[in-house]
């Protein structure tokens, strides 16, 4: 486990999620990950299909910065973001703080929404 190779699963997880890529999700996450939003707390498959269902809709991914600490064999990435999507049709954009968690396998186990109000 080594910072780059953290941040390479980061950068493809977030390209698949924009573009509503299940097998690419499935890939960089492990089964079990949770995903924690600002309206809802779920697992992986529910997270797969807000995307592939359409009802997450990403129209802008900006990524302003990201940080990778490493701690044993755990790493977290914090990704400072701004996120734009239509959610269930309607347009939203917040700018997000997201912590992303990965095991000693390199595979995503938490992804979790912080919006920034500052």
């Amino acid at each position: 486990m080594n910072k780059e190779e953290i941040l390479q699963a980061s950068k493809q997880f977030w390209d698949a999620m924009e573009k509503a890529d299940e097998a690419g999700m499935r890939a960089i996450a492990h089964p079990d990950c949770r995903f924690v939003h600002i309206g809802i707390t779920c697992g992986l498959d529910k997270e797969i299909a807000f995307y592939t269902n359409k009802e997450f809709q990403p129209t802008s991914v900006v990524i302003h910065s990201q940080d990778c600490q490493i701690f044993g064999s755990t790493a977290v990435v914090i990704t400072d973001c701004d996120y734009a999507l239509l959610l269930n049709g309607e347009e939203t954009s917040h700018h997000f703080s997201v912590t992303e968690v990965y095991d000693n396998s390199n595979k995503l186990v938490q992804f979790s929404f912080t919006a920034l109000v500052y």
